[in-house]
């Protein structure tokens, strides 16, 4: 598992930071597990409480993806894999204030 921002597959949108995500839903706990390889591209792994049901594991990573941003839920949205475990998810605001910011959490867990 790596901590290093650069290797997760970001990409900078009109809008902001669009994070790739790997979503275990049904997990005992919400977390953000750290970073791991899937599909050939650098992912977030994140597991959440909540069931793939009517949105709800959808909505649960939003609120986890924020909070462990320190950002407003507004500012996050599943935008692609609304049905899949494989997400994209778009973080609004300034890209490079995201990107350092992203990098910063991903050290964090990195220890």
């Amino acid at each position: 598992m790596s901590g290093e921002g650069c290797t997760l597959g970001l990409r900078r949108t009109r809008d902001g930071v669009t994070l790739p995500v790997r979503l275990t839903p049904k997990s005992s706990r919400d977390e953000i597990v750290g970073v791991e390889s899937f599909g050939g591209e650098a992912v977030l792994k994140a597991r959440v409480r909540a069931i793939p049901e009517g949105g709800r594991a959808n909505e649960a990573l939003e609120r986890l993806v924020a909070h462990w941003l320190k950002v407003p839920p507004s500012f996050v949205s599943v935008t692609q894999g609304g049905k899949s475990r494989a997400k994209h998810v778009l973080i609004e605001g300034d890209a490079d204030t995201l990107i350092r910011l992203i990098e910063a959490s991903l050290a964090e867990l990195a220890g």
